[in-house]
Parts: structure tokens; sequence; C-alpha cells
């Protein structure tokens, strides 16, 4: 299959050329929490320096939907009936999963599994994907402070603590690990970026071979 830099196979799981796949570094992690990314059209194309997909590949227990308006996707319906549901979004009101278990206040007597939802997107897109999609606006938004910077040299962060989609998920697993919700071995965490590491190096090579 060509792509967009000529004449080359593509890695059907990953989505980047052959040469350049990312897969044999996937460090993939169970876990109970389901994560549901929400993929706008734009970052599907973006086959260099997405990190969405590798999110997907490196936690099997997700689920990845295209799109931007996902009022009537009846499987999204499913998952947010079948789970406690949460939205990793940075609003007024959100949860910080820093100091508040996202699970303390809910009834004992249902115990679902969590599943939260993530977009993967940029920040304009992403405010026309929660204001389109009628059923993200009952989910209760989570959020998290972190004094990390982005270790995404090849891209330009809107602000100095944004974080990429997977930097942004590992941050919630230890999170999640911290509020016993998750049980994820410090190796695991430590091993969780080894692709998303692969790729920035892999472009920053490209970047320094196309400029000598």
């Amino acid at each position: 299959m060509s792509t967009i830099e000529g004449d080359r196979e593509q890695c059907y799981r990953c989505y980047r050329p052959k040469s350049s796949c990312m897969c044999a570094y996937v460090r993939a992690i169970e876990t109970q929490t389901k994560f549901v990314i929400l993929m706008h059209p734009k970052e599907f194309k973006k086959t260099k320096n997405g990190t969405g997909r590798l999110t997907h590949l490196s936690l099997p227990n997700s689920e990845l939907f295209i799109g931007i308006d996902f009022s009537d996707n009846a499987r999204i319906n499913d998952i947010i009936a079948m789970h406690e549901s949460f939205i990793l979004y940075p609003s007024e009101h959100a949860i910080n999963l820093n100091r508040q278990n996202p699970l303390a206040t809910k009834s004992l007597h249902v115990k679902k599994l969590l599943a939260i939802f993530l977009i993967d997107s940029t920040w304009a897109c992403s405010l026309k994907m929660m204001r389109e999609s009628q059923n993200l606006h009952g989910l209760s938004h989570i959020s998290f402070d972190t004094t990390k910077r982005s270790e995404f040299k090849i891209k330009e962060q809107p602000s100095p603590y944004c974080l990429s989609t997977i930097e942004s998920v590992l941050r919630v697993l230890e999170l999640l690990t911290q509020w016993q919700i998750e049980t994820i071995a410090p190796a695991q965490r430590e091993a969780f970026l080894t692709p998303f590491h692969a790729m920035v190096d892999y472009q920053l090579k490209r970047i320094a071979h196309l400029r000598t």
C-alpha cells in the first residue's frame, strides 16, 4: 500500500510505513480499566508522529474510534452504560486524580468497572468533538497535575506541561495504581513509553539525515 511518503508498504497495526514500524517496541499492559480512544480524523492521518494508535496497541483493554460526533455510536453508548465512565478532560470541575479517587463517591452496591475516555486530537478539535458528541456530556471529567514536561521533541506542545496521549495515559496509570484501582508493576510502567521513545528517536534521526 502506498503512503504519503511514497511507494512503501504500510503496517496495518501501527499504520506507519513498514520501514519505520513501531510494533516491536510495544510493551502492552493489561488493565482492569477500559480505555476508549476517540481519535479525530485529522489525527488518524498523522502516520509519522501520532501517539493515539501506539496507546491503543499498548493497552489490550482499549478500543479506538475515529470520528467527530459519537452521539449515535452504539458501541460507545454500550461502554458508557456498562462502566463507571469518565473522560480525561481538564475542565474546572474535573476530578483531580492526584488528590481524589474517582470511584470514591460511587455506590458500593453497584460495582462497575472503570472506563476512561481519551480524546486524541488538537485542543481546538477536541472542543468540537466534546460539543457535538452528546453522549459525552454526562461523563464526569478527570484530570491530573504534573510537573513533567513532554518528551515529544518532534512536536511543539501548546503549553509546557501538555503531554501526548500516551504520556497522559502513563500518568493516569500511575495515579490509578496509587488509588489501588490498578496493580501495575513499576517495571511495566517504566517500559510503557518504549514505542513512543522509539518513534521520537526515529524521527529525530530522519530530521538530522535530511539536514546533512
